[in-house]
């Protein structure tokens, strides 16, 4: 069973970072619960199939040269974790947000995406 830590990490960089669609799919039903609920400022997004969808849909915008990273610490709670990123480079990000997940039996229940202004 991963740890918060790591789910977060794993969400970040294997899921919304990773290219490889195969790869991707197989890491979102190994971390997240089959009835995931994911919102972000366009809404609400249920279920692992719909979430794939999403990602999808985001990856495809954007140039495969930028890439998301970790932008701080993660902050753990005892079943919950946060992590701040950025998509674009250090000095001039495309956008900037904190993921703040839930977990449960070692997978994420739910995730909110919080992005900065």
């Amino acid at each position: 069973m991963r740890s918060i830590a790591e789910l977060l990490a794993a969400n970040l960089h294997d899921v919304f970072g990773c290219r490889d669609a195969d790869r991707r799919a197989a890491m979102i039903g190994d971390i997240y619960a089959d009835d995931i609920v994911f919102t972000d400022p366009d809404g609400v997004t249920t279920g692992r199939a719909q979430v794939a969808a999403k990602i999808d849909k985001l990856l495809a915008g954007i140039p495969e040269q930028v890439t998301f990273t970790d932008a701080g610490p993660i902050y753990l709670g005892p079943d919950r974790g946060a992590l701040a990123w950025r998509l674009g480079p250090a000095d001039a990000p495309i956008a900037r947000g904190v993921d703040v997940i839930t977990v449960d039996a070692g997978r994420i229940t739910s995730m909110v995406t919080l992005l900065a202004p």
